[in-house]
């Protein structure tokens, strides 16, 4: 089918969610004239409270996560199609299929290694026959660490200044509020890897998303929950590192991105990310606490009992922050390598809006939007299940940039 004959541009499943909202008033308010949209999800009738919300004219299109026959209908029907509806390994696995089958380039907002790594098996053959482009991770993750490697590995390659290796993220700050869809991501990915001592491998393993595990580069151990001096990173830095929740999942995907490049970010490359707790004398001693409470997190969410008590603490899926709240928010994100050449560059990806809504809600819809209508600036590529670097690159990069995101490269 080709796209004239496609009767959507972008199609919002999941509209009906908190995030999904989010990106639908973002598209409302940013996508150009003439931008064919539908809202989609399992209720007319909360489809059609959300059409009158956005006063927005939209077609509506039903269809339950579960029902294969209409989400394949759906996706012959559009261009590209966005997914809010997590966890998408319990609601994403037919639609992210029936995209790859029907040629229909898509995005989501996973941080779910164990999803990732199932639809990598199932559909990158596939998509890479279609011309689909499965594009996972377009939200706070991991749009600024894949992204920000790639404009920093761009600034590198034009000045000659060979190839990256030692690599850091740094989450220098950060205001906003933890999403009830992420905490929900990680109970069903605990409670599948505490069954089956394979799939923790998966999860544990630093290139449980590259194309071939066979063909990485022994380049050691490398840990996520790490602390360090932070002029350990880079000379310019002070205080101390603590882990970044996140990292586990990032990495991960920025490893891929420089697999499916055939390493052009350097067979040498070894990346990590970290977040800041300041310099005061007590960083040394926050960092290794923050080391704990997020162990003990994820160990807690495996434990009955806790598992309880933590159940009636955290955010439930489907809420959110207040309007306020979310637009007060806002992130630093900083990158260090050293190359080759011995020269150090970095990288700044800073944005308004609470990270895992406001921002993630704008990530979205111009990673779709750019999919979609900015098809003559996307990388070359057959198709397959792609990262945000690999599958949008510098399409994306600019409409961030549009968008009042920060996204800069320079020479230290």
């Amino acid at each position: 089918m080709t796209d004239q004959a496609r009767e959507f541009d972008v199609i919002v499943y999941g509209a009906t969610g908190f995030v999904g909202v989010l990106v639908a008033r973002h598209l409302a308010g940013f996508a150009p004239a003439g931008t064919r949209i539908a809202l989609a999800g399992r209720s007319p009738e909360k489809l059609e409270t959300v059409r009158q919300r956005l006063n927005v004219d939209w077609p509506l299109v039903v269809a339950d996560a579960t029902d294969a026959a209409a989400l394949d209908a759906m996706a012959s029907s559009t261009r590209v199609v966005i997914t809010t509806a997590g966890p998408y390994a319990k609601y994403g696995r037919i639609l992210a299929h029936s995209c790859a089958k029907a040629g229909t380039d898509y995005v989501d907002l996973t941080g779910e290694v164990l999803f990732a790594r199932d639809s990598i098996n199932e559909n990158h053959d596939l998509a890479r026959s279609t011309g689909a482009r499965i594009v996972h991770s377009c939200g706070f993750d991991s749009i600024p660490s894949d992204i920000g490697v790639h404009v920093l590995h761009s600034q590198v390659q034009a000045d000659g200044a060979g190839e990256l290796t030692d690599t850091t993220l740094v989450l220098t700050s950060m205001r906003g509020g933890v999403s009830g869809g992420t905490i929900d991501s990680m109970r069903y990915q605990v409670d599948v890897m505490s069954k089956d001592r394979g799939l923790r491998r998966i999860g544990a393993s630093p290139y449980s998303l590259s194309p071939n595990r066979e063909a990485e580069p022994d380049l050691g151990r490398q840990e996520d929950m790490i602390t360090v001096a932070a002029s350990e990173v880079d000379p310019s830095l002070r205080g101390h590192l603590a882990p970044f929740v996140m990292a586990s999942y990032n990495t991960r995907v920025v490893r891929r991105s420089n697999a499916l490049r055939d390493w052009a970010y350097g067979r040498r490359f070894r990346y990590r990310e970290a977040m800041s707790v300041g310099t005061s004398p007590l960083s040394p001693a926050m960092a290794l606490g923050t080391k704990f409470v997020l162990g003990g997190l994820f160990l807690g969410l495996a434990v009955p009992p806790v598992r309880f008590v933590l159940d009636r603490v955290l955010p439930k899926p489907g809420t959110g922050p207040s309007e306020q709240t979310q637009q007060s928010g806002h992130f630093t994100m900083d990158i260090f390598t050293t190359t080759t050449t011995g020269a150090r560059y970095t990288t700044r990806f800073r944005a308004k809006g609470d990270p895992g809504y406001a921002a993630t809600a704008v990530m979205l819809g111009e990673s779709a939007l750019a999919l979609a209508l900015d098809r003559e600036k996307l990388p070359k590529t057959e198709g397959g299940v792609l990262t945000p670097a690999t599958g949008i690159g510098d399409a994306l990069v600019d409409r961030l940039r549009t968008a009042g995101m920060e996204i800069t490269a320079r020479r230290l």
